[in-house]
């Protein structure tokens, strides 16, 4: 059967670190890139005799992330002891939440291009993270960094409603969008602050019945995440097609190879054996508690898209593009504010700025400029100091080496020209060097004068006023 005879199934588990400033049950900082074992205490490390202690911060970033999804927000939830033993997790048991989490029931409307789709999220719960083991290249061992362990995390589990690797990207980054916007996580992919678990299955079309899933653990690149699920697809279809059947696994993406490989058999709920935590109470949530969380929420993406379309009358992509991270969100909104001209802030955002991110792959966050620099760069396009394509290289030079626009035209030496001595004599070599183009355009060839000005920009190495060329050629040329 062909690939195209199947429905894919696919569920996920999003871990998402959060911005607390100490871990979710002792006082140690959460901060990245520290050296190793250095963030850690007695409780973090599970010394025996020691009592964990819930940060409050905790919950209230998980009743913030449950309030934006639509959650159902329990009034009454508890801690519970999920029993496994690797060498990364002192305690030999995590705490997380089984049978009572803090959220549920919330959705995620996503534009797929079979039209918008909801998404359902079955919970999000709070847990602790796992330290990490460091493994010698050459296979001599491990060594184990505790800073992680103990670092706040929310699960959030959605219901297995997605069925292709673009509902799975959309979705990812619609949650990632969220979770920005109401400051509960940085979202830094790349340091593990957001992380997937995807677990995928086929089934016939028409079918019922769930497939056999595999899991592939603890993904942190939308690309990386993409790849894998097609090549899972494709692996399940070959199995089933050749008279085999799927085993449930968890598995590891090889980004080199492009493939995945079988890491171990997967755990089912009962492997854990959760029960509750002993040493922490339950947690109560009142109803004024969950309101004034409520009311603290900010503007999120749907609602700025909205008022971006009716206030700024961008196009329903720009408004998806811009609103999709709350950082160029606020580059937009600020930098608009400081140069009044929201129409050439927001191309410069989706055109220019947005490819420059998908080259290097370098999240919004990672921008080396501020909104200012952006308005001042716009600004000096309209007072006509620099050209548009002059403003091109500021930009790139603003990526690669960050500084004040004004300061790279003038080191660089790019003003623009706007001399009419100097663009005349620009203009009169152009058109005594082409005179072919010249009498194209006196035969009516609009497109002549385009290649005209063309030339000119190339004759003073993009810093001509191409207004004030255009105007030119076209008295020179009656």
């Amino acid at each position: 059967m062909a690939r195209e005879d199947y429905e894919v199934v696919i569920g996920l588990e999003v871990h998402a670190e959060l911005s607390t400033k100490t871990k979710i049950f002792c006082s140690c900082p959460t901060s990245f890139g520290a050296a190793p074992n250095t963030h850690i205490c007695p409780i973090c490390t599970a010394m025996p005799g020691t009592l964990p202690v819930l940060n409050e911060k905790v919950v209230e970033y998980a009743v913030r992330a449950g309030l934006a999804t639509e959650c159902t927000i329990s009034q009454d939830s508890k801690n519970d002891r999920k029993n496994y033993f690797y060498p990364d997790l002192p305690k030999a048991y995590q705490i997380s939440q089984y049978d009572k989490p803090l959220c549920e029931h919330g959705k995620i409307e996503i534009d797929a291009s079979t039209g918008r789709k909801t998404i359902g999220i079955t919970r999000i719960h709070i847990e602790e993270d796992a330290g990490k083991l460091n493994h010698d290249e050459f296979g001599r061992g491990s060594l184990v960094d505790l800073n992680r362990a103990g670092v706040p995390l929310i699960e959030i589990v959605s219901e297995p409603d997605l069925r292709s690797s673009e509902e799975v990207d959309l979705y990812l980054r619609k949650l990632k969008s969220i979770l920005e916007y109401i400051e509960v996580s940085d979202c830094k992919m790349q340091e593990g602050s957001l992380r997937a678990d995807v677990n995928v299955s086929i089934r016939k079309k028409g079918a019922t019945e769930y497939g056999t899933r595999t899991e592939m653990k603890n993904m942190n690149s939308f690309r990386s995440i993409t790849r894998a699920i097609e090549y899972e697809i494709d692996r399940q279809v070959d199995v089933i097609d050749n008279g085999g059947e799927v085993e449930q696994e968890t598995l590891r993406w090889d980004e080199v190879s492009g493939k995945t490989f079988s890491m171990r058999d997967k755990e089912d709920a009962q492997d854990y054996r959760y029960f509750p935590d002993p040493d922490l109470v339950a947690i109560k949530l009142s109803d004024e508690y969950i309101e004034n969380i409520r009311k603290s929420l900010p503007e999120l993406p749907e609602s700025r898209k909205q008022r971006y379309l009716t206030e700024y009358h961008l196009s329903e992509k720009d408004a998806n593009i811009i609103t999709s991270s709350k950082y160029l969100s606020d580059l937009f909104e600020e930098a608009s504010k400081i140069c009044n001209n929201p129409k050439a802030v927001n191309n410069w955002i989706i055109s220019d700025i947005s490819r420059i991110l998908n080259e290097t792959e370098m999240d919004p966050v990672e921008i080396p400029f501020d909104s200012k620099q952006l308005a001042k760069l716009v600004m000096l396009i309209d007072k006509g100091t620099i050209s548009s394509s002059i403003a091109k290289k500021v930009l790139v030079e603003m990526f690669e080496h960050p500084r004040d626009p004004e300061d790279i035209i003038d080191e660089k030496g790019w003003v623009q020209i706007s001399d009419e001595g100097a663009i005349k004599e620009v203009v009169m070599k152009v058109l005594e060097n082409n005179p072919q183009s010249v009498a194209d355009y006196k035969a009516g060839k609009e497109k002549a004068l385009g290649y005209l000005v063309g030339q000119a920009m190339k004759e003073t190495r993009g810093k001509a006023n191409p207004q004030m060329l255009n105007q030119m050629f076209k008295e020179e040329l009656k």
